[in-house]
This record gives C-alpha cells, structure tokens and sequence, in this order.
C-alpha cells in the first residue's frame, strides 16, 4: 500500500519550491515521483507543427515529478509522516502518526 495517494495535499519539505503545497496528480510507484500541481514547474520550448493543430511556436510551462521522498502529506494543516493500522473490519487504513486519525 503506497503512503502518498492521488488526490492527497501535500507540502515540498526540500528543494527550490521548498514550502509549497498542493495536490498530488499522480503518483508512479515504480520511479519513486509524484506529479504536484504549480510545484516544480519548468518551462519548454514548442516547436510549431510538432503538437497537432498548433501551427505557432510557444513556451509552455508544466509540472514535472518530484521525489517522493521530498514531499511531506498535509493533514488538518500540518504535515505528518503515514502509518499504517487494520481496522475493526479487517481493512488496512492510513493513518495520520501526528494525531492518529485515519485518512
């Protein structure tokens, strides 16, 4: 089970855009990155007629992915590391280790 989630809020604890918050877009576990919105934003160069439709040149500015390593997960305003707990149930639940909530 993977501790950071799609759609989670989570802050960038090291780095150039260290402090910034946002949310997760996806996570590929096998390369260990996340994709965060307005955090680790490059700018690259667009050739005209490369894109379909698009017959000018631009400077488009995208995310790229970020270590997961790097990213801290935000609950109730303060980051927390993930653990892990089975509940009455029997399912697996995240929780928060700061205030043992679950996720």
């Amino acid at each position: 089970m993977n501790k950071i989630k799609k759609n989670d809020i989570v802050r960038v604890i090291t780095g150039k855009d260290k402090g910034k918050e946002g949310k997760v877009v996806s996570v590929n576990i096998e390369s260990h990155k996340v994709l965060v919105e307005g955090v680790n934003q490059v700018k690259k160069h667009q050739k005209a007629g490369r894109v379909p439709g698009v017959n000018e040149s631009a400077i488009i500015t995208r995310e790229m992915p970020i270590d997961i390593s790097n990213v801290a997960l935000v609950v109730g305003g303060k980051t927390t590391r993930v653990g892990f707990k089975v509940d009455d149930k029997g399912n697996k639940v995240r929780i928060a280790r700061k205030t043992g909530k679950t996720i």
